[in-house]
């Protein structure tokens, strides 16, 4: 390099510009040629310089000078793995004492083309020992933990490392480590490395490297790895490691994008450790791991987004132990587990995603987890389209669920969540399900056309059933079985093909201000079986069948709109309430219209009738016989123009018979015929 001083007058602006220095013209050195050694030749090199590198085996470990290329020679032909060129120059750093990495970089530098191998003890048993058991007995302290690297970036503003292989390292194949009040910032370029003790490629103490199109297999650790690290990871493809294909950890906050990670030995990407640790992962494709696609655990907080995660041998993407993800606009499709999976108190917000064709649901959550989980399709899952159990308190929003082979949405095992304005249609079992003590509140959703019940709860489940509407289902519109407990409040069960509400085998319910129809049909329109009782209230019932309200167990029913579609005189029965013998049942203040008995109660234990209206029935409204306590039925009201019709007919034991009275019913109202007068008439 040589300097110029120069002194010229700018006549245009009256500046004088002194001190510009000129560098002399590049050179290229050449090895073995003009240096034996390719240290003699960078040592020999000066700024711009390119050392020139033929094909050989080089048993030496190299430091960069700034602003120097070092390159091996040839052209860009594709060998087995990276270049030919790569391939065939090699340094081996396998030299008697020696301590230094097999390439320090420098300022400005550029390493491009070159296999580095022999830096400390690669372990075979050991690397095969940790492989077999997926990284689980691995330690974990020495991941970002100071190291002999393969290539060795270290507190380099910028430098360029380019084409090389990088195999059989005795720790991190290539490591970046920044410092402090630098932005370490090295261009990591289409390198390959494999079969390293450490990373392919470790990120760590504050670097912020550019990673791109490499390839990174079989390490020991992650194929590429961060630590307290935000670099920009790019279009790289990480397989056969034996933890993850990405991993990010302690503080670690990357951009990773349009990666390809896949049959790794656990996930694809793996985020851990600390809320600080929140990369955004986006426009990846995970697959065929031996884990999930993408997992975030141990308080982490990434933003995964617009990823493809399918045929991973757990879920597409899991978070679990406190993870706070926000999980959104993703695919998740063929994974053997869920296709989003959260757990031990992880608490993520799920949204906009799809979930299909996974081998169980299509997004689950358990074990005190407290997802919000919005805004998503899942469809064609082997288990439920979104399931939660293990008391998880998830919040379950206008999600669309179909095609499940199991319940729409479902809730088990001491779960507590919102389910809240979903629509859940032709799926295998229920539109939504709970069970075995789960305590969902379920409103404002739409259950259509399920092989089951459009809302179904059992197995001691509580539920909380408000303003849904259940239409079209091939049972019950809501079903409440094995001794669930159901508030059924302000819903509309609408064509359902069996009953609208039913409640069986020891379960309760409060069924109150519900429209329940159905066209047509035998079953009853709700149906109290097997020693159930319920408190059937302000309900308006429109249909036919055998009855509007049917008892086997307890029952109080009040204030309800019976609307039959009869009365029919002969076939089966067809009465508004129909009481089987040993029920209790008080029938009160009910109007019933159309069905051949308003009450019909036949060896019960306990009837009351009191104070109904019956309009349209045949022979008698409240019929009740051999009640086994004495039956009290009064103040009772049969709206007939038939002399012979009766308000009230008891056999067997009676307490209060009273005040049963028939009426002609009132005058039906004319049509108002007179022509209203025009406006300037009135």
């Amino acid at each position: 390099m040589f300097t110029v001083n120069h002194s010229r007058l700018l006549l245009a602006s009256g500046l004088i510009a002194v001190g510009v220095s000129v560098p002399a013209s590049a050179e290229t050195l050449r090895v073995p040629q003009d240096h034996k050694t390719i240290q003699a030749a960078i040592d020999a090199s000066k700024a711009g310089d390119t050392v020139m590198v033929s094909a050989g085996t080089y048993n030496e470990r190299i430091r960069l000078k700034p602003s120097v290329t070092l390159k091996s020679a040839g052209d860009d032909a594709k060998g087995k793995l990276g270049l030919k060129r790569a391939e065939a120059t090699i340094i081996d750093g396998n030299v008697k004492g020696a301590t230094a990495p097999g390439v320090t970089m420098a300022e400005d530098s550029t390493l491009d083309g070159f296999s580095v191998t022999g830096i400390g003890k690669y372990d075979e048993e050991r690397w095969k020992r940790h492989h077999a058991t997926q990284g689980e007995q691995q330690a974990k302290e020495p991941i970002g933990a100071p190291g002999t690297a393969g290539i060795a970036v270290n507190g380099i503003t910028r430098c360029t490392g380019t084409n090389n292989n990088v195999h059989h390292i005795g720790y991190t194949g290539i490591g970046i480590e920044g410092a402090i009040g630098k932005h370490v910032s090295p261009h990591i370029f289409r390198n390959v490395t494999y079969r390293n003790m450490g990373g392919g490629i470790g990120s760590m103490r504050g670097s912020t490297a550019i990673i791109e199109e490499n390839i990174c297999f079989e390490n020991f650790y992650a194929g590429i790895g961060h630590e307290n690290a935000n670099p920009l990871v790019i279009n790289n493809a990480c397989y056969k490691n034996v933890r993850a294909g990405i991993g990010i950890s302690e503080g670690a906050c990357p951009t990773v994008r349009g990666n390809k990670c896949y049959n790794n030995r656990r996930a694809g990407i793996g985020i851990r450790t600390e809320a600080t640790t929140s990369p955004v992962v986006e426009d990846n494709d995970c697959y065929e791991n031996d884990m999930a696609g993408i997992g975030a655990r141990e308080d982490a907080t990434p933003i995964i987004r617009h990823n493809r995660c399918y045929k991973n041998a757990m879920a597409g993407i899991g978070c679990r132990t406190g993870a706070r993800p926000l999980i959104e606009h993703n695919k998740c499709f063929e994974n053997k587990m869920a296709g989003i999976g959260c757990r031990t108190k992880a608490a993520p917000v799920i949204r906009n995603n799809r979930c299909y064709d996974n081998e169980m649901a299509g997004i689950g959550s358990q074990e005190n987890a407290k997802p919000v989980i919005v805004d998503n399709e899942c469809y064609g899952n082997v288990m439920a389209g979104i399931g939660t159990e293990l008391e998880a308190e998830a919040i379950i929003r206008d999600n669309k669920c179909y095609k499940n082979l199991m319940a729409g949405i479902g809730a088990r095992t001491g779960a507590r969540p919102i389910i809240d304005g979903n629509t859940c249609s032709e799926n295998l079992m229920a539109g939504i399900g709970s069970e075995d003590g789960a305590e969902p509140i379920i409103r404002g959703n739409q259950c259509v056309n399920n092989e089951l019940a459009g809302i179904g709860t059992q197995n001691s489940a509580r539920a909380l059933i408000i303003g849904n509407q259940c239409r079209e289902n091939k049972t019950a519109g809501i079903g409440v079985r094995e001794k669930a407990t159901a508030l059924i409040l302000n819903n509309k069960c609408l064509e359902n093909k069996l009953v609208a509400i039913g409640v069986r085998n020891g379960s309760s319910a409060h069924i109150t201000g519900n429209l329940l129809t159905r066209t047509g049909g035998m079953p009853p329109m709700v149906a109290i079986r097997e020693d159930s009782s319920a408190i059937v209230t302000d309900n308006t019932i429109k249909g036919g069948g055998v009855a509007g309200v049917m008892v086997q167990g307890t029952a109080h029913i009040r204030d309800n709109r019976f609307e039959g579609n009869g009365p029919r005189g002969g076939g089966p029965p067809n009465f508004a309430a129909w009481v089987h013998g040993g029920s209790t049942v008080s029938f009160c203040d009910n109007r019933t219209d159309r069905w051949r008995h308003a009450l019909f109660a036949s060896g019960a234990k306990r009837v009351s009738a009191i104070d109904n209206t019956a309009i349209n029935f045949l022979g008698s409204a409240i019929v009740v016989d051999k009640s086994e306590l004495p039956a009290h039925v009064f103040g009772n009201i049969a709206l007939s123009d038939t002399e012979k019709d009766a308000a009230a007919k008891v056999g067997g034991a009676q307490g209060v018979v009273a005040e049963n009275e028939r009426k002609a019913p009132p005058p039906k109202k004319e049509a108002n015929t007179e022509e209203a007068p025009a406006n300037d008439e009135r």
